[in-house]
């Protein structure tokens, strides 16, 4: 019984990764990415995602109860699982510690983001894009950012090849090894976004 739950657990887990999660990083690093354009289109961008009904509850439903689950149940998995690092280092026992220390990391991020933006927007501030040019006007918050979305892109780029495994649709070592690359390139690909996006808000 509990190895059942424990697998039903696993599977939530790693769905969660990629739907929603995964689809609102993407649709939010993209989001940003307007901000190359000017303030004005970014602007723009936050005012529609802002006019959305019952944003609020959307955002609860759809974002932060699965990042909690999504969280929580990752802390436990990295507290628990053994790496076998030392005794191998093979290429993907790296990567599972990788995502491990990653997910880490991309927690501390995702509460000091929310924190800067979300919180400070129910306290009265406006989120646009003198808001984020503010944060960026500190050295260390670049850097701090600049870790947080590498880490975040990379945990859901390996994150994605491990969902593929998981759910059965990468079986054999070739397909496996095909993911890898894609997953490489979603990673490289994702993280220009993420980075570009926050490069349009350092004046």
């Amino acid at each position: 019984m509990a190895k059942g739950h424990s697998f039903l657990s696993h599977k939530l887990h790693s769905l969660l990764g990629l739907f929603p999660i995964g689809l609102f990083l993407l649709f939010h690093l993209t989001a940003n990415y307007q901000a190359t354009r000017g303030a004005e289109a970014f602007n723009q961008t936050v005012g529609l995602i802002e006019n959305v009904p019952l944003l609020l509850v959307v955002e609860f439903v759809f974002i932060y109860i699965p990042i909690l689950f999504h969280a929580v149940y990752g802390l436990y998995i990295a507290f628990q699982a053994k790496h076998n690092v030392g005794n191998f280092g093979y290429f993907r026992n790296h990567m599972f510690l990788w995502q491990r220390v990653t997910g880490i990391i991309t927690l501390i991020f995702i509460v000091w983001h929310v924190w800067e933006t979300r919180i400070q927007k129910a306290l009265g501030a406006s989120v646009d894009f003198d808001m984020m040019a503010n944060i960026f006007s500190s050295p260390a918050m670049i850097v701090f950012y600049t870790i947080g979305i590498i880490s975040t892109v990379f945990h859901f780029s390996n994150g994605l090849w491990s969902f593929l495994v998981h759910w059965g649709i990468t079986v054999g070592p070739r397909s496996q090894r095909v993911a890898t690359y894609l997953t490489m390139v979603v990673f490289v690909v994702v993280t220009f976004i993420g980075l570009r996006a926050m490069s349009a808000f350092i004046l």
